[in-house]
């Protein structure tokens, strides 16, 4: 592993390994992190009061937590619901924040955590994948399978991103990757056998209710062993900081510690999503804050990084509690830490100094054709040839059949609006993802990664609860502006870092845990406006009809047509500001129009195919694996690629187990999961 790792400053910030400190910069206390756990602790405790006083007088607190009386119902419900429910979430939020402060550690990546490095989604899938096909094997235990599933996922980072030495960025891409595809699988296992995993929507997102001492009983030992192993190796730990050749110097044997770590990390992580579900957030931003806020030692930041966890989602369980009542569990309480959680975070980021971090312009070599021309050709007619298999063929009543003529006259009013729909999203979303890579000089940006589809979403959702007649134009306004904010914001964060990487995929982390908490709260609610969004969330398109399949085309060649505009500019914004103003381009305005062209074509395609995809991030790595290096010819292919990808999943998704459908979106994800996966495995 060549990266270093990185030491924090008396600011709080962060300083690559080797640099000088300042004298005596170890003997100070994270005065910080103290402040911001007793605030943390404040608010909990004040909730915790307020929620106890509305079930039970003051005077019998004491009796419901030693010996409740059980012909008192209030003391009953206090002593097996209310009290362990606060104990679960002390513990879950502890191991959480020791888990991502190990990961950060043993990775050497300040953005390591359970979340980015996808072992919370392993997790979580597995137990999914369990509870419908081999129910059974819960009887040994749910935390067997939730490791299981937390270590494959591990292991798939690791099978990604080994190649290049485990750098931060590359950890953190594969994690993303992995959590993406294994959250569209469970998602699509949610909508194809609803009616046995629905339970599971609500409590994989982090349900803390209980109903005795059971859970907490279950999580105690294990927690504390996985700690107590983590504290027998806080040396070697810590040496792990160093570089490979100065801890081989000090005899530290790597990579049985490496495993060590690893394996007590992902225990914990694996250990609370099978107690609880999970709990977004928590591990992120604990180890972040524990760091930003002046805990330099390791050890202190495996004491400080739990106690943030645990006073974390103490506060945010008794804060879901004050909001439903505190029997009710209408809200997941682990979309509710990323709504505590994040916001801390997006403000506390600017501090955080990420070391050596790598270029935004990329000097990857890769293939470059003579002849644009012919790939685009031969883009073009494997898409036309793709949109006449999907209009004519598909399966019916008597098998699969090839519809022409008066057969074919009543299947289009049914196909084509799908079709026209999914085309149109899949070339604007590849569009913007070319322009977002451009703009920022960054080949992994794209409208996924950088939560700007999750702003288009909420922007969308936010509509459509606030209003009484939301149609499509008003959507469409409303996701355009929740996009272009999400946009402005991850780009001000990453500005004073130039663009770089790990800044960018940091703050789109966050906006995207926000973006989500808020989605799943208000789909928690049980609005039926809501329920019938999980669909659309999925990448659906059998509810799109003529007109909205009209209004979404028309949008799509407006934008399409505006595109060429922009190549001049996309051919110099990746050299940086100096070529843009050398060539008397105005910097900040191009900017803006080239990001209200990201929002706008996010936000139409958001609304077809949500916002679960890699169109955005694969179609134009695609363009340029196919030797389109300028940006015309490249934004031509990456159009062309995204279109046919849509267009094959759309036609997958309803035809692979007809007559039943799968979402266009997840068959998207779960085809361009393993393209994505074999170009970061090639990077």
């Amino acid at each position: 592993m060549a990266e270093e790792t990185a030491t924090t400053l008396r600011d709080g910030t962060l300083a690559p390994a080797g640099q000088a400190l300042p004298h005596g910069s170890f003997t100070k206390r994270p005065v910080g992190v103290i402040l911001l756990c007793l605030v943390l602790s404040a608010a909990a405790i004040a909730a915790t009061v307020s929620n106890l006083a509305v079930q039970l007088p003051s005077a019998l607190w004491l009796q419901s937590l030693v010996a409740p009386d059980i012909e008192d119902m209030r003391q009953v419900l206090v002593h097996y619901a209310f009290l362990p429910r606060l104990a679960v979430s002390l513990l879950c939020g502890a191991a959480l924040g020791l888990a991502g402060t190990v990961l950060q550690q043993v990775l050497r990546n300040p953005l390591a955590s359970p979340e980015t490095v996808g072992v919370s989604a392993g997790a979580y899938l597995a137990l999914a994948l369990a509870t419908l096909l081999a129910p059974s094997l819960l009887a040994f235990g749910r935390e067997w399978a939730a490791l299981a599933g937390a270590f494959i996922a591990i292991a798939g980072v690791f099978v990604l991103s080994w190649h290049r030495g485990l750098s931060p960025l590359s950890v953190v891409l594969a994690g993303l990757v992995v959590s993406l595809y294994a959250g569209a699988i469970g998602a699509a296992l949610v909508v194809l056998r609803h009616e046995w995993l629905a339970s599971l929507f609500i409590w994989g997102a982090g349900s803390l209710g209980q109903q005795g001492w059971t859970t907490t009983l279950w999580l105690l030992p294990r927690i504390g062993a996985a700690a107590l192993a983590i504290g027998l190796m806080v040396r070697p730990l810590t040496l792990l900081g160093l570089d490979d050749e100065g801890a081989r110097s000090l005899g530290v044997p790597l990579g049985v510690y490496r495993f060590a770590g690893l394996g007590a990390a992902v225990a914990l992580t694996a250990f609370v999503v099978a107690a609880v579900g999970v709990v977004g957030f928590v591990g992120l931003a604990a180890a972040s804050l524990a760091r930003i806020g002046g805990a330099r030692r390791l050890s202190q930041r495996l004491v400080m990084a739990p106690l943030i966890g645990a006073a974390l989602l103490w506060a945010a369980d008794q804060a879901v509690q004050m909001a439903t009542g505190p029997q009710g569990d209408l809200l997941p309480t682990g979309a509710i830490t990323a709504l505590l959680g994040a916001p801390l975070l997006l403000w506390l980021l600017p501090r955080l100094a990420l070391g050596l971090e790598i270029p935004a312009l990329t000097t990857e070599r890769l293939p470059r054709t003579g002849r644009p021309g012919l790939v685009l050709a031969a883009l073009g007619l494997s898409l036309l040839l793709l949109l006449g298999l999907a209009l004519l063929c598909g399966p019916g009543p008597h098998g699969w059949t090839v519809a022409v003529g008066d057969q074919l006259q009543p299947l289009l009013s049914w196909r084509w609006p799908r079709v026209s729909a999914a085309f149109a999203a899949g070339a604007m979303l590849a569009l913007a993802g070319l322009m977002m890579q451009r703009l920022t000089g960054n080949p992994m940006a794209s409208p996924e990664v950088l939560g700007i589809s999750a702003g288009a979403a909420l922007g969308m959702m936010v509509a459509l609860f606030s209003l009484s007649d939301a149609g499509r134009p008003v959507q469409t306004a409303a996701a355009t502006v929740g996009a272009f904010a999400a946009l402005l914001v991850s780009l001000a964060i990453g500005r004073r870092a130039a663009y770089a990487p790990e800044r960018l995929l940091l703050a789109g982390v966050a906006l995207t845990a926000l973006f989500d908490a808020l989605i799943l709260v208000l789909t928690a609610t049980g609005d039926p406006r809501a329920m019938l969004l999980l669909n659309w969330l999925t990448g659906s398109t059998y509810g799109v009809d003529a007109n909205a399949a009209l209004l979404t085309g028309a949008i799509a060649i407006v934008l399409l047509i505006l595109a060429p505009l922009f190549m001049r500019w996309l051919d110099v914004l990746p050299l940086g500001p100096s070529a843009v103003q050398a060539l008397g381009m105005d910097v900040a305005k191009t900017r803006l129009l080239v990001l209200l062209m990201v929002a706008a074509l996010t936000a139409a395609s958001t609304l077809i195919v949500g916002p679960l995809t890699f169109i955005g991030l694969m179609a134009p790595h695609l363009a340029r694996r196919l030797g389109l290096a300028r940006a015309w010819p490249q934004a031509a292919g990456a159009v062309l690629a995204g279109a046919l990808i849509m267009v094959a999943a759309d036609w997958i998704g309803r035809t692979a187990i007809f007559p039943r459908q799968i979402p266009a979106g997840l068959v998207a994800t779960l085809i361009g999961g393993p393209v994505l996966m074999w170009l970061l495995r090639r990077r």
